[in-house]
């Protein structure tokens, strides 16, 4: 049953983000705006898909359903309700489900929030952009990380529960969740700097229409931060509050840019400056996302923080690696438009 509806569930937002991208797509090469506007309809159903296959493998961690090799391989019968629930973003492949309902998530938002303006090819773009995302991630569950595999159990069998270091504190049933809501929160500026350059309107517009995402996606990366800190504080052997560890500065780096971001934003906005700076800031805050997820779940580093490792790191490299090469040919691309009509009077002022 849980399998079953996992799949479906995971069949669904693929089928969806595949056919969205191509049907959005296909509108916005032909200037077709009543299938620009069917995003609503695939992205309730990548939505749709993500929360089912959370729904499933949730259910299948609080029923202990060991016919889930993912059950197998972390659930336990002796692990706490709260960290029962909490196990599926303490592995690869439960983490990877919650980013992609939240992308899912994220994806209805800014379709609601621009319903009456999904004709315009600024939010079309953003929106084919959003999919194409949701479509890798989806493909990650899909194959690679596929969490819904199944497994015959020997009878009286017993998973060997989360890593013991993930069931000592209350934390660990917000810190992640607030981390991955400030991830995947950045995918909605970083379309629209994308959709941006596609369309050669990379003046102030696509500022206005970005600002309160970016600042819902810091806020989350933020909280995030502070809580992990707090964890890291209270558990014997991590060192304090902060330790610069791989890990932790894995989340660091795209706080950094992000908040250099909402700093030169606001020079832009006054006075038309900094564009190169600014669409290189959000583009770098969403690659930094993806590098800090290779990070902490490929194994590539020792870390106390790297409780799971796992062969998808060369999949999600590569998927950094396409998203720096579309932005480094974007920006070259559209160079002549970002040339700043203002100058800086003085460097200090």
């Amino acid at each position: 049953m849980n399998v079953a509806l996992g799949r479906a569930g995971v069949t669904l937002g693929l089928a969806a983000a595949l056919l969205g991208a191509i049907t959005v797509g296909y509108g916005l090469i032909r200037r077709r705006p009543d299938l620009i506007r069917l995003s609503r309809f695939y992205a309730a159903l990548v939505l749709l898909g993500g929360v089912l296959a959370f729904i499933a493998m949730e259910r299948a961690l609080i029923t202990r359903d060991f016919t889930v090799k993912f059950v197998a391989d972390n659930g336990s019968t002796k692990t706490p309700a709260l960290y029962n629930f909490a196990t599926l973003w303490g592995a690869l492949e439960g983490s990877i489900i919650l980013w992609s309902m939240i992308l899912g998530g994220y994806l209805m938002a800014v379709v609601i929030k621009f319903r009456r303006r999904l004709a315009d090819p600024l939010v079309g773009w953003a929106l084919f952009t959003m999919l194409l995302v949701a479509l890798f991630f989806f493909y990650l569950m899909a194959g690679p990380a596929n969490p819904f595999r199944n497994f015959s159990p020997p009878p009286g069998f017993d998973g060997p529960g989360p890593n013991p270091l993930l069931q000592n504190h209350p934390l660990m049933a917000f810190h992640p969740p607030m981390l991955y809501l400030g991830y995947v929160g950045f995918t909605v500026p970083f379309a629209f700097a994308i959709a941006a350059l596609v369309t050669g309107r990379v003046g102030e517009g696509w500022l206005l229409a970005t600002r309160r995402w970016t600042l819902i996606a810091w806020g989350f990366l933020t909280v995030g931060i502070i809580l992990g800190a707090w964890w890291s504080y209270e558990v014997l052997g991590w060192g304090g509050y902060w330790a610069w560890d791989p890990v932790e500065n894995a989340s660091f780096m795209p706080w950094l840019t992000g908040t250099a971001y909402l700093h030169s934003v606001l020079v832009q906005e006054r006075r038309g400056m900094l564009r190169v700076w600014n669409i290189s800031l959000l583009c770098a805050t969403f690659s930094l996302t993806i590098l800090g997820t290779f990070i902490t779940r490929s194994g590539v580093l020792e870390s106390v923080h790297a409780f799971t490792s796992s062969s998808i790191g060369p999949t999600l490299l590569a998927f950094f690696a396409v998203i720096v090469l579309v932005t480094v040919v974007l920006i070259g691309w559209r160079g002549d438009r970002l040339r700043s009509p203002g100058r800086i009077d003085s460097p200090i002022s």
